[in-house]
């Protein structure tokens, strides 16, 4: 790995596609961010409304040591996301 790509990213890696998971009729997509040596709780939600693809982008400042960890704290908290806005997230 060359330096420059370490300090700034690799913009032509593609991106890995994630499976998502379903909850209650919307898909949840967890992508944790690596940041500073941890992971940032980071992924998407989304649902089709009226044949229309909605996407609500989940970021939050929880920083965790492995990207595992990252994504299981992730589907817990867009879970209690979806309980408490539903299709609101997307207004």
């Amino acid at each position: 790995m060359g330096l420059f790509n370490w300090l700034f990213g690799d913009k032509d890696k593609p991106s890995k596609e994630v499976e998502p998971t379903e909850y209650k009729g919307f898909l949840i997509y967890p992508e944790p961010k690596a940041e500073g040596g941890q992971f940032r709780i980071s992924g998407r939600i989304c649902k089709e409304i009226d044949g229309e693809i909605r996407t609500h982008q989940f970021i939050r400042s929880d920083l965790l040591p492995s990207a595992a960890g990252a994504t299981d704290l992730m589907m817990k908290k867009s879970q209690l996301f979806i309980d408490q806005m539903g299709e609101r997230m997307f207004s």
